[in-house]
């Protein structure tokens, strides 16, 4: 059995040293700037907040890469989520939405928190912070519903 575990071992560890020199995703990490949904809409405090913790290292040009970002065949994962979510929504370019694509986001994320769908389940197994309680969940929906409202009359105009 010895005889068979020792090379099975080495070819393990040969393949993972290897698969580090393999070309990794580009960590992107840029400045707020001033599409930022936090910057254009004035958020602080709370929202803000939960915002940073629980949404934008995967929704925003902000990650906070862990140092396991580093290593493949982890980094390959965590690239393609995080390029993933920015396509699906990036606050970084908030202000360059649409009034329409702005308020269906904002829809959307009030569904995908309830559901329980976002933050995903592996991203808070990994980070704590992340994990809303049901007061955060109400205090994000009374904020996105106030959001809303004030878009409504940007997407009334532009219904005419």
């Amino acid at each position: 059995m010895k005889k068979v575990l020792k090379p099975i071992l080495v070819g393990l560890l040969v393949t993972f040293v290897v698969i580090q020199f393999i070309a990794r995703p580009e960590k992107i990490s840029e400045p707020v700037n001033e599409n930022d949904i936090i910057s254009v809409l004035e958020i602080e405090g709370p929202i803000a907040t939960m915002l940073k913790s629980a949404c934008y290292d995967c929704h925003s040009d902000q990650p906070r890469y862990p140092w396991y970002a580093s290593v493949a065949p982890v980094s390959w994962k965590i690239g393609e989520h995080i390029e993933e979510g920015r396509d699906e929504l990036n606050f970084s370019k908030w202000a360059t939405y649409s009034a329409k694509r702005r308020d269906h986001k904002l829809e959307e994320m009030i569904e995908e928190v309830e559901e329980g769908k976002m933050p995903q389940p592996n991203y808070v197994r990994m980070h704590s912070e992340a994990k809303l309680t049901d007061e955060q969940i109400a205090s994000l929906k009374t904020w996105v519903t106030a959001e809303r409202a004030k878009i409504a009359p940007e997407l009334a105009e532009a219904m005419n």
